[in-house]
This record gives structure tokens, C-alpha cells and sequence, in this order.
């Protein structure tokens, strides 16, 4: 079966119109297929989409993604992103269909008083995190690629999939600004996949030793 690469931060374009770009893939760490891709506007990552990955068409260029729905059905589905005002160690409310993926503490408290005269502290944060379907997990452009024995590498850049979803490779980004290169890893070299990390089975000199080239980005993606 052909297989093709889905590169992270690729441009994103509906049946009528540009959407966006791929911010997020979200993967069943199970049997390692991607099964939706997360689609944000441009400079609007509140309004990030879950969508489906069987809405990615056949048109596929090297540098776009084209889903099969319009710009409209696509922000009719589920927004990824969602927000909790919680006390310190909360998580949000558990819910059968939807797990939590990538989280961030977006606030601490903020209190202000009149010198000597005691304030009780806000015990609660404001708190982001994206939902993902039970059982699945989210990998981002900025997700650690880590080592058997324990550096990270670097991040994940992208993954080479087929027709169906299966990930046959994880594409790895290291590197600095004028160094920065490409290591294609076979699938079967994974441990796991876990949300914002992919964890290998090989350590940082077998990773090394394996084929790289060079890439080169004008204005980071």
C-alpha cells in the first residue's frame, strides 16, 4: 500500500477554501494508526477541530493536506481545546468518551493586598487542556523524541502513514537552526507513544547511526 508523509504545521485546505494548518495528529497508541488530525486557523489555536482522519482526500500534494468537507462542516465539529478553572492537583471531571491530552497551567493565581493586612490565596488555576478520544493520545509539533536510554532527541516533525492511517515511520527533528536534520525511524524501533512524547526502542547512538540529511526552512514553520 503507498504510503505518504504527514508532516506537522503542513497547510490545511477544505473543499471551498484554505482552513489552516495540521497542528496536532491524534493516534491510537494501540495499533498505531492516526486516527484524526487536528486542524487550527491560522493564529487562532482556540478554534483548533478534531477531525476525522478518513476526511484527508486522495489530492494530496507534498506541502498541503485537502479534506473532503468544507470549511463550514469542519467548524461544526468538536473544538480539541477547552479550559478549567480547578484548585491546584485537579484534573478535569473524568468523561466516558474523551480523554485529556496535551495540558498547560495557563494561570496562577493573582492576589493584591494592602501591605500588613492578610489575604486569603486563591487555591485554583486556570487551566488548558485539548480532548482526545478514550484510549488515544496526541503527539504535537513541539512532542519529545526520547531515547531508550533516557535524552531527548528532539521532536517529532511528522510521520510517513498509509492509505489507512498505519504509521510505518516517526520522523524525528534535531538539531539546531543551521544544523537542523531528518532521521526517519521505522516504526518498529518505537516503544510507545504516549501523549507528547514518543519513546524508542533504540538508544542515542543507534538513533546516530542511522541515515539523516539536512533540512532546511526559511522562516520556521
Amino acid at each position: 500500500m503507498p504510503t505518504h508523509r504527514l508532516d506537522l504545521a503542513s497547510p490545511v485546505h477544505c473543499s471551498d477554501a484554505q482552513f489552516g494548518e495540521l497542528a496536532d495528529v491524534v493516534i491510537d497508541p494501540t495499533t498505531r494508526c492516526v486516527t484524526h488530525l487536528v486542524v487550527r486557523p491560522h493564529k487562532r489555536p482556540d478554534e483548533a477541530r478534531i477531525v476525522p482522519v478518513d476526511w484527508a482526500t486522495s489530492e494530496r500534494s507534498e506541502t498541503a493536506i485537502t479534506l473532503s468537507a468544507t470549511v463550514a462542516e469542519v467548524n461544526r465539529l468538536d473544538r480539541l481545546h477547552e479550559t478549567a478553572y480547578l484548585r491546584l492537583g485537579e484534573f478535569p471531571v473524568d468523561d466516558p468518551g474523551w480523554d485529556v491530552g496535551v495540558e498547560d497551567v495557563l494561570g496562577l493565581p493573582y492576589f493584591q493586598g494592602i501591605e500588613a493586612q492578610p489575604i486569603e490565596a486563591d487555591p485554583h488555576v486556570m487551566f488548558g487542556y485539548d480532548r482526545v478520544p478514550k484510549g488515544e493520545v496526541e503527539i504535537r509539533r513541539s512532542s519529545a523524541v526520547r531515547a531508550a536510554d533516557g535524552p531527548d532527541l528532539g521532536r517529532v516533525d511528522g510521520f510517513v502513514v498509509d492509505g489507512t492511517g498505519h504509521i510505518s515511520h516517526v520522523v524525528l527533528e534535531h538539531g539546531h537552526l543551521w544544523g537542523r536534520r531528518e532521521v526517519t525511524i521505522p516504526i518498529g524501533a518505537v516503544e510507545r507513544v504516549d501523549t507528547d512524547v514518543v519513546v524508542l526502542r533504540l538508544t542515542k547512538g543507534e538513533v546516530g547511526a542511522l541515515p539523516s540529511h539536512r533540512v532546511h526552512r526559511w522562516g520556521h514553520r
